[in-house]
């Protein structure tokens, strides 16, 4: 194809009183500014009207740059598509990509779910869209500085929220810290906010240890009158002692009912772990597997006829409050506790197959991490052990009468 440029011409190419131009084929040309500098341009139709668009300038962009350019917008207007247009779109669509809620989302679906439990990841997308992407989400990455982010941790502490700050500013270390390695930010701007918040207090999960309470606790759960799937967990979760997440997400295929063991996947401790299901253990399950059998979930909740979805976060929660059992006596963790110190100091159990049992990350006195079946015969015996205690403590309490609003049907 004859051209009417060279390399040759445009750097002979001289700024005059007035601005003029140098000519290619096909719309392309070249303006030479009063100043001297060279500015490449294409003309075009669409449309029937007649436009331009600025490619670049001269020497940054070369001839065969500046031809490659215009070859690539004549395509676009043969497609009926305005260069100016497509170029501000991928502008805009280029610059998102380096906001501080593009990079979250993005560590979120690329490092989190695959790797963590949703109810987990679910808590952290909620929290940066809640309480984090309103004021910093359109940013760009190297744009946000530490005082920027600290007035965003401190919205949060204001409303007394101290331990969801100190949550917050971790997700956001992570973020940056990935926005690093996918080279759209070079530090991060929250490491030094590190002692700048105020202090968590630490705060143990209520445990009712009165013998003559746990007995009353039980025999209210057995008089609980919501959906048989609810009424099943509360009587499992207190003969487990596993934690809520994994009671409420406990799938049939990892149970095993005729070798009595529930095996599973710790995603807090990242352990495989088993459950050595007890008698009373394996007569709930029976129970209830003619009602969600076959789904997927164990406790299925209530909208999901197939079972292919567990029951809410708050099923048992809400549960024990319509029995009357506060909060500061009784949430999901306590029976987890409540075994930690009974197994011990009642039934005298060994520290070292407690915590084995608790599915917590313990070692051996050689320092090796335990795997899921060490010491599983004495951890089958004491799970048994505690499904009988908590029958004895059971017979032992005097009857309460049924806690008024007890006939509410939970939603799962």
């Amino acid at each position: 194809m004859p051209t009417t440029l060279t390399d040759t011409a445009i750097r002979k190419a001289k700024s005059r009183l007035k601005p003029w131009c140098l000519y290619d084929t096909g719309g392309l040309y070249m303006e030479i500014a009063i100043s001297g500098s060279k500015l490449w341009r294409l003309k075009y139709r669409l449309k029937g009207k007649e436009k331009r668009l600025a490619l670049g300038a001269y020497p940054d962009v070369s001839l065969v740059m500046a031809r490659e350019r215009a070859q690539g917008a004549r395509t676009l207007v043969a497609d009926g598509i305005n260069p100016l247009v497509h170029k501000a779109a991928v502008a805009a669509a280029e610059a998102a990509q380096d906001t501080f809620e593009t990079v979250a989302m993005e560590y979120i679906a690329l490092k989190l779910r695959p790797t963590k439990a949703t109810s987990h990841v679910d808590r952290v997308e909620t929290r940066f869209k809640r309480d984090i992407f309103p004021y910093i989400g359109n940013r760009k990455l190297p744009e946000i500085t530490t005082p920027e982010l600290l007035g965003v941790l401190r919205r949060i502490e204001g409303r007394g929220a101290i331990e969801t700050a100190h949550r917050a500013l971790q997700t956001i270390s992570q973020a940056f810290r990935y926005g690093i390695v996918t080279g759209r930010a070079t530090t991060d701007p929250s490491r030094d906010l590190r002692g700048a918040l105020a202090q968590v207090k630490k705060q143990h999960f209520p445990a009712p240890l009165d013998p003559n309470r746990i007995g009353e606790i039980l025999l209210a759960l057995d008089g609980y009158r919501g959906t048989p799937v609810v009424q099943a967990a509360l009587r499992l979760g207190s003969l487990v002692f596993v934690r809520p997440g994994e009671l409420r997400q406990a799938q049939w295929s990892d149970i095993d009912l005729e070798a009595r063991q529930w095996a599973f996947h710790v995603t807090k401790t990242k352990v495989d772990h088993i459950v050595p299901l007890s008698i009373q253990a394996l007569a709930v399950l029976e129970t209830i597997k003619p009602l969600t059998g076959h789904g997927k979930f164990v406790f299925a909740g209530a909208r999901s006829p197939k079972g292919d979805r567990p029951m809410s976060d708050n099923a048992v929660l809400m549960a024990l409050r319509t029995l009357g059992i506060a909060a500061d006596e009784m949430v999901g963790h306590s029976w987890r506790a409540c075994a930690r110190t009974l197994l011990d100091e009642t039934l005298g159990y060994p520290i070292h197959v407690i915590e084995q049992q608790l599915a917590h990350s313990v070692r051996d006195p050689l320092g090796r991490a335990y795997n899921r079946t060490q010491h599983l015969p004495e951890r089958c015996k004491l799970m048994q052990a505690w499904a009988d205690h908590l029958d004895k403590l059971r017979v032992l309490a005097k009857p309460v009468e049924p806690m008024a609003g007890n006939v509410v049907a939970m939603r799962g």
